[in-house]
């Protein structure tokens, strides 16, 4: 199986791979272009710099090389494609708008030579992800001991992965009564480490239980003499039926409904460092100028406060005062406690119509950060009132507020934001909310962040 060392082993790869051919073209069209001319030479080694960056912006903005076990030509090809249209209009842009001109010849010939190796090198990584699996030396063949439910599932699961797993049978003390016609039976437990050794077995798996069975340590240290691995599958199916985290302390397993990054306090200290940082920027360069000029509109448009403040709810479920600049005609603000805004909705100012579906009605969330009360990234905050009915609905609703709520979120940028009027809407926001939980790092902020201006300057159909 494909482990995380590997995938990101991989995705290393694939960069400087993509990284070294574009610098080559760069290299190969600037000797060709440019002939001895000091100042065209520093413009263009400028330019393949700037191409540099704009390739990593891009491939990290459509997740270029986030490859996964079952490589999918299609995603694979959209991705490639997509950050291949960012990187060329960002140099098009800048040759555009430099003064000095660039050739023509020279960027048209700098797209087909890396759209070339684009598509060359992503041909080869499908004809070799598709070679490995039909190549039986490429294979991992194991043995599974104990037919029972969990070996089953086990069974199910490696198939419908699409790896290079091969289960060439089963070890158990009896016969069983209803064998697997896939996997054939292929004798008592004993018989095990003699049969992978002679059969090109690389891995055992247990699904027996170890507990008072001296036999099946003993089994597992000779397999290891052997270099066979050697691995025990609990059956947890009584206690947890869904996937957990394993940690430790020293060496005691520790399991855990799910993983939680930012529980470390190093990772928390870079979401605080980068909640900071980026607050501190948006507060000094956008809303020092911006807020005034936003003010001024509201007091214009209809009469009422400029800010609203609302209480929602945040980390563990605890209140806090909620900030935005007000959209909606201020005597129905009441309302708002326990009533969404729909499409068209009355209530709704002209200047807070522009406001909302541009997003800058959430601008005094930034102070909320810095507050320490919201992170930049998180699940959204709902009104206290939802908070009690949506918990109702979703039993693993509550699990959103195990971190900070965010100015924008994960299920925002993938379409589910604003009113909840439809069924499944609630859980697929929550499964993104709980997604992003469990997946946290730097990166994947920077991403969601970026995504969030893309579709503000897009124009986002839920947001009223």
């Amino acid at each position: 199986m494909m482990t995380n060392r590997y995938t990101n082993l991989y995705r290393i790869f694939f960069l400087l791979s993509d990284l070294i051919a574009l610098n080559l073209v760069f290299l190969l069209l600037i000797s060709r272009v440019v002939q001895g001319h000091d100042d065209g030479f520093k413009n263009y080694i400028v330019l393949s710099l700037l191409g540099n960056i704009a390739w990593l912006l891009s491939s990290y903005a459509t997740a270029c090389y986030i490859i996964y076990k079952d490589v999918n030509l299609t995603h694979l090809s959209k991705k490639t494609a997509t950050s291949f249209l960012l990187f060329s209009a960002a140099i098009i842009a800048y040759t555009s708008f430099s003064e000095y001109q660039f050739s023509r010849v020279f960027i048209i010939l700098l797209s087909i030579g890396f759209a070339t190796y684009l598509l060359i090198g992503r041909l080869l990584l499908i004809s070799y992800v598709l070679y490995t699996r039909t190549n039986s030396k490429f294979y991992t063949n194991i043995v599974v001991i104990g037919y029972n439910e969990v070996s089953r599932s086990l069974s199910t699961l490696i198939y419908a992965s699409k790896n290079n797993i091969r289960i060439q049978g089963y070890f158990d003390l009896t016969y069983p009564a209803a064998p697997n016609q896939d996997y054939p039976y292929l004798g008592e437990i004993n018989d095990c480490l003699d049969f992978a050794i002679h059969n090109n077995i690389s891995e055992i798996y247990c699904t027996l239980s170890p507990e008072g069975s001296k036999e099946l340590y003993d089994l597992a240290e000779e397999a290891e003499k052997h270099f066979i691995r050697f691995r025990f599958i609990p059956d947890l199916r009584n206690f947890i039926n869904r996937k957990v985290h394993v940690d430790f302390i020293d060496h005691m397993p520790v399991l855990s409904l799910r993983s939680e990054p930012m529980e470390y306090e190093t990772a928390r200290l870079k979401k605080r460092a980068f909640d900071l940082i980026m607050s501190s920027f948006i507060l000094v360069f956008l809303l020092s100028w911006l807020l005034p000029i936003l003010a001024i509109l509201i007091k214009l448009d209809s009469p009422g406060p400029v800010f609203f403040s609302q209480k929602r709810s945040g980390k563990n479920n605890k209140e806090f005062s909620c900030l935005k600049l007000r959209s909606l005609r201020a005597h129905n603000h009441a309302d708002e406690a326990c009533v969404q805004v729909t499409k068209n909705d009355d209530r709704t100012t002209k200047v807070g119509r522009f406001l909302r579906k541009t997003n800058l009605d959430e601008l005094p969330q930034f102070i909320n950060v810095i507050l320490g009360q919201m992170s930049i990234v998180g699940a959204r905050p709902h009104m206290l009132k939802h908070t009690l009915d949506f918990a109702r609905i979703e039993d693993k609703y509550m699990v959103r507020h195990l971190s900070k709520p965010g100015v924008t979120g994960w299920a925002q940028v993938n379409g589910y934001r604003g009113e909840i009027n439809q069924p499944g809407q609630l859980k697929n926001r929550l499964e993104h909310d709980i997604w992003y939980i469990e997946n946290w790092n730097c990166w994947l902020d920077v991403k969601i962040v970026c995504l969030t201006v893309y579709m503000t300057v897009k124009g986002d159909k839920n947001a009223y």
